[in-house]
């Protein structure tokens, strides 16, 4: 049987090795979520990167430049970490240059691993499905916060967990974990995480239909793949 495992923050990389697994990276809030809806609106490509200079350094190549600092765009940058941003035509065809708090940070940390995809709540089915079919054992990477875990991360592996319970074993206890936690709050995971510490950031910054959108399942059927370092479809 092929196995599954949670990484929980990616401080806790090390303790992997990825060089045989397949890598699913995930950033609910925001952004895998905005990456997965940039893709499935037409952009051509998206190139990850964990340092802000080199990322703004792209605009020069004909790229959209785009990201965020502490959930705020970044100065300079043509757009921010908003799914809603990516949603009409500006981006079909274009490719653009990402960076983020967490999720560019945990792509960069991922990128031994034999395959690196992108996961949501918006595209999960796909992902499962993907991961039901594929030879690789696999390892969900969360974002999370700084290196701290947080909550919709890990209920968004749990999520993987419990739909691939019967096909692939855990190997430690933390996808047991996800797996216990996503069951406790499917039933409304709005409210589960209300009292989140990234959900207050983002309520700060009157972000609130980010929230309920990203937490929305199957949106979407793209499933980002890194291939020579840029996430494509």
């Amino acid at each position: 049987m092929k196995t599954i495992d949670v990484c929980l923050s990616p401080e806790l990389m090390h303790l992997y090795d990825v060089r045989n697994r397949t890598v699913v990276v995930v950033d609910i809030l925001r952004a895998t979520s905005t990456m997965v809806t940039a893709l499935a609106h037409g952009a051509e490509s998206i190139t990850p990167f964990a340092k802000a200079e080199e990322c703004l350094e792209m605009k020069y190549r004909g790229y959209i430049t785009s990201g965020e600092r502490d959930g705020k765009k970044i100065e300079g940058f043509s757009k921010g970490n908003s799914p809603f941003e990516y949603m009409d035509d500006q981006v079909r065809g274009m490719k653009i240059a990402f960076t983020t708090t967490n999720g560019t940070q945990a792509i960069e940390k991922s990128k031994e691993a034999k395959e690196v995809l992108i996961g949501s709540f918006l595209n999960l089915s796909t992902v499962v499905k993907y991961l039901l079919l594929g030879e690789n054992n696999v390892l969900l990477v969360c974002a999370g916060w700084k290196g701290r875990v947080n909550l919709e991360d890990t209920l968004f592996a749990g999520a993987v967990v419990e739909k691939l319970k019967d096909y692939l074993g855990p190997d430690c206890d933390a996808p047991l974990a996800a797996r216990h936690l996503y069951n406790q709050a499917k039933g409304n995971m709005i409210a589960f995480l209300s009292e989140s510490s990234h959900v207050k950031r983002l309520n700060r910054l009157n972000i609130h239909r980010d929230f309920e959108f990203c937490l929305t399942p199957d949106q979407y059927k793209v499933l980002p793949k890194l291939k020579n370092g840029v996430l494509v479809i």
